[in-house]
């Protein structure tokens, strides 16, 4: 499956190959690393098919109240991005791992200002390509080159009002998959699916690479909708991140409550790729 720019060896698209991707983000450190580890251990076992792990950074401008609150508890519990390398260092699990964060902890990383010095540490500990909400596609070349250079795939976030030249811009540098934003605002786990979603998965189609949607996910319906719909793979954080933080429950522990809800959502969207309509034999 081809991507906008491409990246030889990158294994984040063959994760779409077999039906459509099921792609959890947690925050990482929270509540603290050896949590974290588990935690991403029980969302595979759960069928997570690619992991965005969240390199926590003071001013999120993407997200909502949910995953702000999830990065002032990493960062109040010491994470740093050397602790995040060594967290994606030790996880054992055989899926992609995409760094979400932004542009200042990667420019600002190392000796000297630049993305490389970030890039290159993240390909020696296993990451496969990043997402990063305030990095423009304008100003994107030097991290696109350095990501070029390691392996990695640069995935960018295509809003519900993006289109024209800016649109054009974007799906010439992505790779990987493009993260497709189902509606407007920040991120938050919702009661429904956005009719947007539909028009934007409809103004990407003559593109071939994979379009994963997130922004507002939280039930199996609503897995099971978006594939109906379109999509090669579904995003989500909140819901996730919702359950990390009420702890264990009567319900089970946090990892078992992971696994589950990991479960019901790809088995959504398995049922969605079932319900997509069939092309018309000759």
């Amino acid at each position: 499956m081809s991507t906008g720019t491409g990246t030889d060896g990158s294994r984040i698209p063959e994760a779409f190959v077999d039906g459509p991707a099921f792609i959890p983000y947690l925050a990482a450190g929270d509540p603290d690393l050896e949590s974290t580890k588990e935690y991403v251990r029980a969302l595979v076992r759960g069928g997570a098919d690619v992991v965005e792990l969240g390199l926590p950074f003071s001013e999120p401008i993407a997200e909502g109240s949910t995953i702000q609150n999830a990065i002032v508890r990493s960062l109040e519990g010491g994470m740093t991005p050397e602790a995040y390398f060594g967290l994606v260092d030790d996880l054992d699990v055989d899926v992609p791992i995409v760094c979400m964060t932004y542009y200042n902890l990667i420019y600002r990383y190392g000796e000297e200002e630049g993305p490389e010095p970030f890039v290159r540490r993240a390909s020696e500990v296993g990451i496969d390509g990043f997402v990063v909400p305030d990095l423009p596609a304008e100003e994107s070349g030097p991290l696109r080159e350095a990501c070029d250079a390691h392996g990695l795939d640069l995935i960018f976030i295509v809003a519900p009002t993006t289109r024209g030249e800016r649109l054009e811009r974007i799906m010439s540098q992505v790779s990987g998959y493009v993260y497709v934003q189902a509606r407007l605002g920040t991120t938050g786990a919702r009661t429904d699916v956005s009719d947007q979603t539909d028009t934007s998965l409809e103004r990407l189609r003559e593109w071939d690479v994979p379009k994963a949607v997130g922004f507002g996910i939280s039930e199996r319906e609503h897995a099971e909708r978006i594939v109906a719909g379109g999509a090669d793979g579904i995003i989500v954080g909140s819901a996730l991140v919702d359950v990390v933080a009420e702890g264990d429950t009567e319900e089970g522990t946090v990892s078992e409550r992971l696994e589950r809800k990991a479960r019901e959502l790809k088995e959504g969207a398995l049922a969605g790729a079932e319900d997509r309509p069939q092309p018309e034999r000759p």
